[in-house]
């Protein structure tokens, strides 16, 4: 049976804004406090969207989270009114009101991880939200990230949904950013790489200095568990420590995977020809491309500055591949002129294409991060709620829907306003009709 990696990317949500809340994130940093666009950042992604599917791709998309979070500014202590809430949240701790504005579950990299049918032992499509311990305000995600997922993968006969990990850092999930999948075609048995940053339980291995490791070993193993993979297909592996040093917070931002090509940089693994030699072991076929970016060609600031490794690798319909890059790629010199070269040097990469996607990359995303990738065979596309594929008629209903509701500018001092949180509820409900998930937010119930 016929089967195909679908994107499913995150719609930005109304309230997207620079806070600088995640440490390790260079551009999240370095931007923080920016006034943001809400409309150009939802439309951005949403072209991005339009484009793949454009091109053949199988393309979806995930609704945004409820923010303001409400619920857990009165968890931790505000009361009354919402609008008193938000008064003196931003009035006692402006930090906390922010993350519980932060729109960044845009971001769908790091939704969950995700097994398609032929890996598990169960013969299911198996989903793990990412419980994000490691920064505040997106360990406010999880729960609402599981009822949207069930929303959309609503066929408990082909579909496996899985709790989030355990609250604590010891088990620290990102996601399907420090996970991706090699395969000869994508119903075949593939191998799962799980890349991780430390030992939660054993403090004398490696491990950065200045910035945290996000995804641990144990985080990896449970999720290997609960997905049911053959150990023989399962290859864990250790990030370079100094690269987290130097802004790589997720594997996503120096190494991408698709089919049967690995493309990363020299410093991004540690061991890496250990690495290898388990990878093609256990990789089923001979035609398996490892494509090392040498730090002499671009630099691991070169790489984190224009998400070089955060880009999409897809497959077009003639099976060749083109990689889908931040236009910051185009614009740096020697990126660009390392990409000219590699769609020369015989590997399935073929083609580049550029896209505009600088209020997500202002933020610390790349289009990688944009997206979920889940391999479906036909069968499987077809349990998926309809109304959350994209075509053309939900593109321009999605494309009136951000017009109707989003600010064009949002500072800081505007997460303040009531109405806002009013814009942005109203907004969420209006799409949850219009991609019918049900009552997914607390808000609705």
């Amino acid at each position: 049976m016929k089967s195909l990696e679908v994107n499913f990317d995150g719609l930005v949500g109304p309230t997207h804004n620079y806070a600088g809340l995640s440490d390790g994130n260079v551009a999240s940093l370095s931007n923080a406090h920016d006034v943001s666009s809400p409309k150009n950042a939802a439309l951005q992604g949403l072209k991005k969207m339009k484009a793949l599917h454009d091109m053949g791709m199988g393309q979806g998309v995930l609704a945004p989270q409820e923010r303001p979070d409400l619920f857990s500014l009165r968890r931790l202590g505000f009361s009354g009114s919402d609008a008193s809430v938000l008064a003196q949240a931003a009035k006692t701790s402006p930090a906390l009101l922010s993350a519980c504005c932060s729109a960044s579950s845009m971001w769908t990299a790091n939704a969950a991880t995700v097994s398609p049918s032929s890996d598990s032992a169960d013969g299911k499509v198996h989903f793990t939200p990412a419980n994000l311990t490691n920064k505040f305000h997106r360990s406010l995600e999880p729960e609402t990230t599981g009822n949207i997922l069930k929303a959309v993968f609503n066929d408990d006969n082909v579909f496996e949904h899985h709790l989030h990990l355990n609250d604590n850092d010891h088990f620290g999930d990102e996601g399907a950013a420090n996970h991706t999948r090699l395969c000869t075609d994508y119903d075949d048995a593939g191998v799962q790489i799980f890349t991780f940053g430390r030992y939660a339980f054993n403090r004398a291995k490696p491990m950065p200095m200045k910035y945290p490791a996000r995804q641990t070993l144990e985080a990896s193993q449970a999720v290997a568990r609960l997905h049911q993979l053959d150990d023989n297909r399962v290859v864990y592996v250790q990030q370079n420590p100094a690269v987290i040093d130097q802004g790589v917070f997720h594997n996503d931002v120096i190494a991408v995977g698709n089919q049967n090509v690995l493309f990363y940089h020299q410093q991004a693994f540690l061991n890496t020809e250990q690495f290898l030699g388990e990878l093609r072991q256990k990789f089923s076929g001979d035609d398996l491309h490892c494509i090392q970016v040498n730090s002499d060609d671009v630099t691991v600031q070169d790489a984190v500055n224009t998400y070089l490794f955060n880009t999409q690798i897809i497959t077009l319909n003639d099976g060749s591949m083109a990689i889908i890059a931040p236009m910051h790629c185009y614009e740096n010199e020697r990126v660009k002129a390392y990409l000219d070269n590699l769609v020369t040097m015989g590997t399935p990469i073929k083609e580049v294409k550029y896209f505009d996607v600088n209020e997500s990359m202002k933020n610390g995303g790349g289009p990688a991060c944009l997206r979920l990738r889940v391999a479906l065979k036909e069968s499987e596309l077809a349990a998926v709620n309809p109304n959350c594929v994209l075509n053309d008629e939900l593109y321009g209903t999605l494309v009136n829907w951000v017009e109707k509701h989003y600010r064009d500018r949002l500072s800081f001092d505007d997460l303040t306003d009531p109405s806002l949180l009013v814009e942005s509820r109203t907004a969420l409900d209006e799409l949850t009709q219009i991609l019918n998930l049900g009552s997914v937010y607390r808000f609705q119930r």
